[in-house]
């Protein structure tokens, strides 16, 4: 397990090892592999779980943040041996996020510390993907919105959306590295997280978005204020079992 700078969680864990098929025009993980000849052969490395039981109790843990894991390319044997290893680990929260929500059905009922989310960079990454968590079951379902490239939905719309696939948190980013290109407009992370206040689910801003901070005043929906009396940028995580949400 690698500590991250991902902010919404703690730490990274991939096990399914190689380049990924998916390949994403933004990945990140695709580009290195390719600059630094790594092998890209797709292959299981069990090794990489050893240290979960070193960590701090309570991490947040992001697992396959370089492949795609669940593509049709990973043996479910694979699969099936790292849920064994998140339900061995259960003081920990394992993190799932996919582009192939397709396939998720096969897994369900997931662990009860495993958090499953579907990619979304686009309206027609929502309509395909998102509705395919309705009948998922995992304690957190979430989207993350990264990279926001186009707008997603009128907030009424993408409302519907949210609460007939039972969606729990959402995340929002941008491309990085930055490109003028690329960058989302307001709007659209606005409309996002109007949908959500709506549907009274936690905001995940990441800091990528970049003037956030400078150009919004403290009662934007972009801000919340804190029991110290300060506004920060919104940066808000799943529930907790006494019903409060978690600030970071």
């Amino acid at each position: 397990m690698n500590k991250t700078k991902i902010e919404w969680c703690d730490y990274t864990i991939n096990p399914v090892k190689g380049l990924c098929p998916m390949a994403c025009s933004y990945c990140y993980a695709r580009a290195m592999y390719k600059r630094f000849k790594w092998n890209p052969e797709i292959r299981y490395d069990d090794w990489v779980w050893q240290e979960g039981g070193h960590i701090p109790s309570g991490s947040r843990v992001f697992v396959g943040s370089t492949m795609e894991i669940f593509g049709e390319w990973v043996n479910p044997a694979w699969l099936q041996n790292i849920f064994d290893c998140c339900r061995s680990l259960p003081k920990h929260t394992f993190i799932f996020l996919t582009k192939q929500p397709q396939n998720l059905i096969k897994w369900s009922p997931f662990p009860d510390n495993c958090w499953v989310g579907v990619s979304v960079t686009s309206a027609k990454d929502a309509i395909i993907r998102v509705p395919k968590l309705k009948d998922i079951v995992a304690p957190v379902k979430f989207i993350s919105f990264e990279p926001l490239l186009k707008p997603i939905a009128p907030p009424n719309q993408l409302y519907i959306m949210l609460k007939l696939s039972g969606i729990n948190w959402i995340i929002i980013g941008a491309q990085t590295p930055r490109s003028e290109k690329t960058f989302p407009k307001w709007a659209w992370v606005r409309e996002i997280i109007e949908a959500a206040d709506t549907a009274g689910i936690p905001v995940f801003l990441k800091p990528n978005l970049g003037l956030l901070e400078y150009s919004c005043e403290g009662s934007t929906p972009f801000y919340k204020r804190h029991p110290a009396g300060t506004w920060k940028i919104r940066q808000e995580l799943p529930a907790l079992d006494k019903g409060e949400e978690k600030h970071e």
